[in-house]
Parts: C-alpha cells; sequence; structure tokens
C-alpha cells in the first residue's frame, strides 16, 4: 500500500501532521476521522526513482518461523508490542530486524497492525496481510499467524520440490544455449570462405545460408540486441506496476496452455483456504469474502469474487454467483452447493483447498518431468540444425566431384 502524508486539525484546532499507509485517499480520510482528526490536506507520498529498485529478500521459511513465534507469544499473554520488540531482538538478519521494527514502531504511533504489515507487501504478501486483518477483526490473530506460517511453509516445500525438478532441465538450458551461441559465433564464420567458395561454383543449400546470416547478424549486431532486449525487460518491469497491467498479466496467466490451469487452481486454492478459515472463526460471509478475495493472489479472480459478493448482498446464496462468474471448476461449486445446504461450508472449504493442492502437486511433478526430455529434444534439432547446414554443403560438393 502506498503511503499518504496528511495535515489535519483535532477537535481543539491543533494543527497536525504525518505519514499514514492506505489503499487509497478517501481510506486516508476515514481513519483520520476515526482518530478525531479533520483532514485539511492528503497528498500521497513519492519515493526516490530508482533505475533498478532494491528488493528486500527474506526466506519464507524465517518468516513462518517468526509468525509463529509471535502467535506463540501472543497465546501466552505477551502483549503485540512487547512480542514484537522480542523478535526484533532475535531477527537473524538485518532486514528482518529492520522491517520488524518499522512494524512495532507503527504499532506504537496507533496505525493498525495489519496496515503495518502492508507497508512491507513484498516481505508479508498478500494472503500474509488479509489474514492479519481478518484475524485482528475477528479476534483470532493467533490463529491466523500459526495458519499464515503453515501455509507459508506447505508453499515453500512445493517451491523447493519444483526448483529441485527444475534444476537438471534449467541446466540443460543454458548449456544448450551457451554452446550454440559459441558455435554460431565464432566456430561458423571459420567457414566463411570455403562457403563463399562453394556459392560461387553453385550455390548454398537453404539450411547453411540461414545459418550464415545468423551468425553474420549476432556477431555484428549481438551486444546490440542483447543490449535492446535488457532495455526493454526494464521498460516492461516498469510499466507492467501498474493495476491495470497487473490485471492483464493474471487474466493472461490463467489462459495460458499447460501452466495457465495451475495458476488458476493455486488461486482458488488460496481463496478457499482462507474463506474457510474465515467461516470457523465467525467471520461474516461478506466481510470474509472481501478478505479472502484479497489472498487469491490474482485480480481477475478477485473482481469476480467480489461480483459475487454484490450477489450475495442481494439475497442470494454462495454457490450461484460463484458459478455464474465462470472460474470455479463444476466438481467444486458442486461441493461448496451441497455443503451450503448442509450449513457445514468452512470444512468442505478447506477439505478443498487441500483437494487442489495435491492435484497441483500431481500437475507440477508430470510437467517437470516432461520438460526435461522436451529440452532434449530442443537442443538436438538445434544442434542437428547447425551440424546440417554446415556439413551438407561438403556433402554435397563430394557427391558432385564423385
Amino acid at each position: 500500500m502506498p503511503d499518504f502524508s496528511y495535515q489535519a486539525r483535532n477537535a481543539t484546532g491543533k494543527d497536525l501532521s504525518g505519514v499514514i499507509t492506505a489503499a487509497s485517499k478517501r481510506d486516508v480520510f476515514s481513519l483520520l476521522k476515526e482518530r478525531g482528526l479533520f483532514p485539511v490536506r492528503v497528498d500521497e507520498t513519492k519515493g526516490p526513482i530508482q533505475f533498478w529498485p532494491k528488493k528486500k529478500r527474506i526466506k519464507a521459511e524465517l518468516l513462518a518461523n517468526n509468525l509463529t513465534q509471535l502467535a506463540d507469544l501472543l497465546q501466552n499473554g505477551v502483549s503485540l508490542m512487547a512480542a514484537l520488540d522480542v523478535l526484533v531482538e532475535q531477527a537473524a538478519q538485518p532486514i528482518l530486524a529492520e522491517v520488524l521494527a518499522d512494524v512495532r514502531d507503527k504499532v506504537a504511533e496507533g496505525v493498525p497492525f495489519d496496515q503495518a504489515l502492508a507497508r512491507h507487501p513484498e516481505i508479508f504478501g498478500e494472503l500474509a496481510i488479509s489474514m492479519v486483518r481478518a484475524g485482528s477483526e475477528g479476534a483470532f490473530l493467533e490463529d491466523a499467524l500459526k495458519r499464515t506460517a503453515d501455509f507459508l511453509e506447505m508453499q515453500e516445500e512445493m517451491k523447493g520440490q519444483v526448483v529441485g525438478a527444475m534444476a537438471y532441465p534449467a541446466f540443460l538450458a543454458v548449456a544448450g544455449t551457451v554452446v550454440t551461441v559459441v558455435l554460431i559465433v565464432f566456430f561458423v564464420p571459420k567457414f566463411a570462405e570455403l562457403f563463399s567458395q562453394l556459392e560461387k561454383a553453385g550455390g548454398l543449400p537453404g539450411p547453411t545460408i540461414a545459418l550464415l546470416w545468423i551468425s553474420d547478424f549476432l556477431g555484428n549486431y549481438g551486444l546490440i540486441l542483447a543490449a535492446g532486449l535488457f532495455g526493454l525487460f526494464v521498460w516492461l518491469r516498469k510499466r507492467l506496476q501498474t493495476d491495470a497491467a497487473r490485471l492483464m498479466i493474471d487474466r493472461y496467466k490463467i489462459q495460458l496452455p499447460a501452466i495457465g490451469p495451475i495458476f488458476l487452481s493455486t488461486a482458488l486454492s488460496r481463496f478457499c483456504r482462507v474463506l474457510g478459515t474465515l467461516l470457523r472463526n465467525g467471520v461474516p460471509l461478506l466481510r470474509a469474502l472481501e478478505i479472502s478475495s484479497d489472498a487469491t493472489g490474482n485480480r481477475v479472480l478477485a473482481q469476480a469474487i467480489h461480483g459475487s459478493a454484490k450477489n450475495i448482498s442481494s439475497g442470494e446464496t454462495l454457490s450461484r454467483p460463484l458459478r455464474e462468474c465462470g472460474l470455479f471448476p463444476k466438481p467444486i461449486m458442486a461441493m461448496i452447493s451441497i455443503a451450503e445446504e448442509s450449513n457445514n461450508l468452512e470444512k468442505v472449504l478447506i477439505n478443498v483447498a487441500d483437494g487442489i493442492d495435491r492435484r497441483i502437486g500431481r500437475q507440477l511433478n508430470i510437467m517437470v518431468r516432461l520438460l526435461e526430455p522436451t529440452m532434449l529434444l530442443i537442443m538436438g534439432a538445434v544442434v542437428l540444425f547447425v551440424l546440417t547446414a554446415l556439413l551438407l554443403p561438403v556433402f554435397e560438393m563430394s557427391a558432385t566431384m564423385g
């Protein structure tokens, strides 16, 4: 969330100023009114422009351990401020200590705990912030922290499995790319004089002409091409930070072949798990939908859930508007519909999330296993093209001389 600088007056007419974190200016006005202040001016603060913004990195396992420790301290009667003091003193990384210290200072200033965490979205993420917000509102903060830690550990375990399985295909891709570039840029030009003589004698095959053109282009413009691609990457990285661009990316992600359903299933799993947890802890359905939609990690699904919440407020059941949005598979909708009739929705939602996670694990395992032979085929095809383009003129010349 962005930071907003404000100028306001209190009931006695004293001018006050400060910085507050919120989603929009409207939220800033609401928060100031809740504090008994009368807003005079609110402006969004702009940070320094950086060519390559430095991101804070903290391992998910370390963050999960800190969330679990915070939950244990709160569960044993330690106040939130004292618990944050303990975490700051015991922080294993300077970056984590800095972030926790900022969260503690903001809580001490009266900022809600979830908003203090939202100042560091690159560390805590939408799921943790949404769960903490729900736990603070529903008086089950300890349980929310523990469940968030469990989810982060499960997500990190799945990521570790995928990274481990992807190590060999990634090595093949890098090695194949390096070998191919070296062959084309440094090895092929050594045959240029021979190929020019063969071309004068009777022409060159199509693959050889194409290979020579690629080699000449990379040799003359390779560095310019690399610099242009890097500049394009930096430009796209900056342009894709807007809400409209992120919405477009999320819509494109779930439409991709093969991996699109995995992205959608991941978002559905997060939604079902968070919604089931909130409902089980007594959070009203509409409020639970609002919080769980923010935790999906996909703006397309979040918009669809927000639209469904409007229909529910008009008297509809949960299953009907969710079915109409077209993003929920029929088996999941059947389970949700039956759960609503049996008044067992929260338990069924968590079971649905567990089932989706198991299916995602199987799909990722299959994809990774198929990726290795695919990379070998691609590398083989590229190397075969280079060798064919190099040797075909020699074979034709030998056949002609024979």
